[in-house]
């Protein structure tokens, strides 16, 4: 940023870069829509109103916002690189993101922070990260690397670490683990805010958590969870992605007096819902849809975000910030028409210009280390009643219910009658065979069997089916690819989806992605599935930190008592 140029220019002294003409600008400070029009230079806001100019563009009446922020996202769920995910939101006026690389820092370590901090250089919009403070999430799993505070310490220096991400180990919190809080105590020294995330967590033990430092929460999934919270000091990130949806549930909170308290995120958005809804802007106006305030909507998008991470060079449309900026024209609608990057037409009618280049790919290790044929998933039946995972449609929180166990020569077998489905967790980062194995409800598969790479958060192999040989055969699929998804009926692989990147992402365009996935899902309806994106379900059923009943590669997992419980409850 060249200072003195842009004090002249905004002072009229020489011709800015770009003047915005005809412009209603929305005024995320007042609250209100100024006409005029915009001047940018060196990448930045000027002023406003007339000013002598390189390059003058009437946008005809259209409103002119702040670029969108994404307040908490998984880059990784979008399964493609960083380079293709740019490509995906910023067409839908997100300008900015706050990524946690949690999910392939799980798989590899620092080398998979250091993966995304380079691969975030030279793309079209800003890439902030916030610095994962979990991994392994717990020790309840295994996972690709273990990162201490003296890990982290090093990165809290660069300039696109702009938080410590989701605080998931809340119990570590509360018991005051002193690598927990050797983690809490840097973030603090750099002065930098601390997420959390903290499902269902109240009273003292909420007060306990919030102590440690933690200002805010993406987990709420009820109005009264988030008020608690939000009334505690806690900003309040409202979710809204594939795997949960609670805008409707938690807009109630939104009004004039916690408005400023509130922002938007997606966590974990898959490539269809992308493609097909969109990005924050799909947020924004199912938020207004909902009765919400349309400015009070992208205020939540814009400043609120920007003020909570201390970027105070984004979010607004004013003198001295960033001219990242969106053009759509209607506020109650607000379809994205043209986005602005450092001032720069970046995409205009839901396409990229064509002349901003793709920054050239970045290399990454392999990250499968599996013997699939030393792999058995074979069950001895020990009792007569089993704890099985009952899934939550659109939640990631599930239920335990106990079944009457189905045998079959002595062993415990699926059942697609009963919609009881065997489920395994595979070890795939050491080599040491170590495998999970339980049951689940609410699948709704009759046949074959689905793998998955992707399974939060330590990234093992994931497999649920209706029998053993093709469970096999499935994870063979996902081990051949280096990481991906895979159907598999008869031992036969109907759809598969190749993510060489930590077994996370594609290096193809999120339409390649996208393509494959709905071949994915339509097979599995085919196969009796009943879930809308079966596969987004099953990356979750390996998260031990989301109540209730999950399952690892170290067996059933009880979150509410953070334990390994025995899969038969009679044995």
């Amino acid at each position: 940023m060249n200072l003195a140029k842009i004090i002249k220019a905004a002072h009229g002294e020489e011709p800015v870069d770009l003047l915005l003409t005809n412009a209603r600008i929305v005024n995320v400070f007042s609250g209100e829509i100024q006409t005029g029009s915009i001047a940018i230079s060196g990448g930045c806001i000027a002023g406003f109103g007339d000013y002598p100019a390189k390059k003058i563009t009437d946008v005809n009446g259209r409103f002119v916002a702040p670029g969108f922020i994404d307040a908490h996202v998984h880059i990784e769920s979008s399964m493609t690189c960083i380079t293709e995910f740019a490509r995906a939101v910023l067409i839908h006026g997100t300008t900015t993101v706050a990524a946690d690389p949690h999910e392939i820092a799980n798989v590899l370590g620092t080398q998979g922070i250091d993966y995304m901090l380079q691969s975030a250089e030279d793309q079209p919009m800003n890439i902030f990260f916030t610095l994962p403070s979990c991994v392994p999430a717990t020790d309840l799993e295994t996972s690709g690397a273990k990162l201490a505070a003296e890990d982290l310490e090093p990165y809290m220096r660069n300039d696109r670490i702009i938080a410590l991400a989701e605080m998931m180990n809340f119990p570590g919190v509360i018991s005051s683990d002193p690598d927990i809080l050797s983690k809490l105590k840097i973030a603090k020294q750099y002065r930098k805010p601390i997420d959390g995330h903290a499902p269902g967590l109240q009273d003292k033990d909420l007060y306990a958590y919030i102590s440690a430092g933690i200002s805010s929460d993406h987990e709420c999934t009820t109005a009264r969870e988030a008020k608690n919270k939000l009334m505690a000091g806690m900003h309040i990130m409202i979710r809204q992605g594939t795997g949960a949806r609670n805008l409707k549930q938690l807009l109630p909170i939104v009004n004039e007096n916690t408005a400023r308290r509130a922002m938007w995120c997606t966590d974990d958005r898959h490539p269809h819902d992308l493609l097909e809804q969109g990005h924050i802007d799909a947020i924004v106006g199912e938020a207004i849809a909902e009765g919400l305030d349309p400015l009070t909507a992208i205020q939540m998008a814009t400043i609120n975000p920007a003020e909570y991470f201390g970027l105070r060079h984004l979010g607004a449309v004013a003198p001295g910030r960033q001219a990242d900026m969106v053009v759509f024209a209607d506020m109650h609608s607000p379809q994205i028409e043209q986005v602005y990057y450092r001032g720069v037409l970046v995409a205009k009618d839901g396409e990229m210009i064509p002349d901003i280049k793709k920054p050239a790919p970045i290399s990454i290790p392999p990250s499968m280390n599996v013997n699939i044929e030393a792999i058995d998933f074979s069950l001895r039946a020990e009792g007569k009643h089993i704890r099985v995972i009952d899934i939550v449609p659109d939640q990631l929180i599930t239920r335990q219910v106990i079944e009457r166990v189905t045998r079959h020569d002595g062993m415990a077998v699926s059942d697609p009658s009963r919609d009881l489905l065997k489920i395994a967790v595979v070890e795939r980062h050491s080599g040491a065979g170590k495998i999970g194995k339980a049951f689940v409800k609410g699948l709704g598969l009759r046949a074959g069997a689905l793998a998955s790479s992707v399974a939060h958060d330590s990234h093992n192999i994931i497999v649920v089916g209706t029998n053993d040989e093709d469970m096999k055969a499935a994870s063979k699929a996902v081990v051949n690819m280096g990481g991906g998804l895979a159907i598999v009926s008869n031992q036969d692989t109907l759809a598969r989806l190749p993510l060489p990147v930590a077994g996370l992402m594609s290096l193809e365009p999120v339409k390649y992605v996208h393509q494959q996935m709905n071949e994915l899902v339509r097979i599995s309806l085919e196969l009796g599935s009943s879930l809308k994106d079966p596969f987004m379900t099953l990356s979750f059923l390996a998260l031990p930190v989301i109540p209730e009943l999950k399952l690892t590669d170290l067996g059933l997992i009880d979150v509410n008592q953070f334990k390994v419980v025995p899969l038969f409850v009679d044995s």
